[in-house]
């Protein structure tokens, strides 16, 4: 008898046990985080110690880290299966919080930290009882990650740290700070160090908590470092190589948030669609009009090319390519096909879209970060071009 077809395309690509996991975090998502995220909206904040407790538990704070240190040892196939489903969580800024713990602030500890740096911050990260934050962007340094100016000098078997960080995802709750740091004067790029920063030492101040259009639930904060003493133990790596183990890291991180843009879109067309089918204007239902159903396909069509080039994203990387050309290329077409369809879903709701209550509005101001967060669109297009030998 020939082979059983495919009900659905997760079928194809993904095993019986990458359906399981599947299932765990939709399970999870479902019961643990969208019936909250309304509050945490409001309170502009999420309770990470609770929530990251809760998600280690289940082994979902380590899925591709080693086993040795908690994590589940997993490959990029149930990566995308995790984060197609934080992608189904009704405010974007909760996966964003996750995604900082999991795959932003910890990667460089698990490739270059010590092993003390592993036992302490990566295990504490992934057993959730540790939370975590990035801190690369400064007032002054942003795209151009190579015009920070928070030094780092070394006195004996301490750096002593001076300096600010601004747009720090986590920044209120974290217990750690991976940061990017100068520890030269030489010019270059190997200039830089990165340092686990724990925020109970003295010298560590949250300046205070940001204010933002989107992503409100995820708490967003200015740090100040004080001559902070910071042990020397703390470097990952090698000092002078932090900038490159931090671009290794940009990497991954833009790849992860391809995948829950795909879902976030398809989200708001089915929630559009749906709206529009009992919306009657001139006694009958708008969705009756062909321009808006043209315009549904049209997005539908991006929505599936995404996820499809998405899956071609990760069968390049297993096979052990350099995808840094096709990342930046989805990153960058993910996060303009997300604000066009939060945009063009939103005018479909007419004059309810601007309301607060409605799901399209929080997804209009969210899904606005993904053209800047991680690489700004115009940063993804410099490396395009650059991969592609053209300048």
């Amino acid at each position: 008898m020939g082979k059983k077809p495919a009900k659905n395309i997760q079928e194809v690509y993904f095993t019986k046990d990458h359906q399981m996991v599947r299932k765990a975090v939709a399970d999870f998502v479902k019961k643990e985080i969208n019936p909250y995220v309304d509050e945490w909206e409001e309170n502009g904040k999420i309770p990470l110690h609770d929530l990251f407790k809760k998600m280690a538990d289940l082994g979902f704070l380590g899925i591709s880290h080693e086993q040795e240190y908690g994590g589940e040892g997993l490959d990029l196939w149930y990566e995308t299966v995790f984060l197609e489903e934080l992608g189904q969580i009704d405010a974007l800024g909760v996966p964003l919080a996750i995604l900082v713990q999991t795959f932003m602030a910890t990667p460089a500890i698990k490739e270059f930290g010590s092993d003390y740096l592993k036992e302490k911050y990566l295990k504490g990260a992934i057993s959730g009882d540790l939370v975590s934050a990035i801190g690369v962007t400064e007032p002054d340094a942003g795209s151009d990650v190579s015009a920070l100016k928070t030094t780092a000098r070394r006195e004996g078997d301490y750096y002593i740290v001076n300096g600010s960080k601004t747009f720090i995802t986590n920044g209120t709750q974290a217990d750690f700070v991976t940061t990017l740091v100068r520890t030269s004067d030489d010019p270059g790029y190997h200039c830089f160090s990165l340092l686990v920063i724990p925020t109970d030492l003295p010298g560590f101040q949250v300046s205070k908590k940001l204010d933002k259009l989107g992503m409100r639930c995820s708490d967003t904060a200015e740090l100040f470092f004080d001559n902070m003493k910071v042990p020397a133990e703390n470097l990952i790596g090698n000092e002078g190589e932090g900038f490159i183990y931090q671009m290794q890291q940009f990497q991954h991180e833009r790849f992860c948030g391809i995948p829950m843009s795909y879902i976030a879109a398809k989200k708001m067309v089915d929630q559009t669609a749906n709206y529009i089918k009992e919306r009657i204007v001139f006694g009958k239902p708008l969705i009756n009009k062909q321009v808006l159903q043209h315009r549904l396909a049209d997005w539908l069509t991006e929505i599936e090319f995404m996820r499809s080039f998405t899956y071609h994203l990760v069968t390049m990387k297993m096979a052990g390519l350099d995808i840094t050309k096709y990342v930046s290329m989805g990153k960058l077409n993910a996060s303009r096909m997300c604000m066009k369809i939060a945009d063009g879903c939103l005018q479909m709701h007419g004059g309810m879209g601007l309301m607060n209550e409605m799901a399209v509005s929080r997804y209009y101001r969210d899904v606005r970060l993904s053209s800047i967060g991680g690489g700004a669109d115009e940063i993804m297009k410099d490396i395009i071009v650059k991969q592609e030998g053209y300048v």
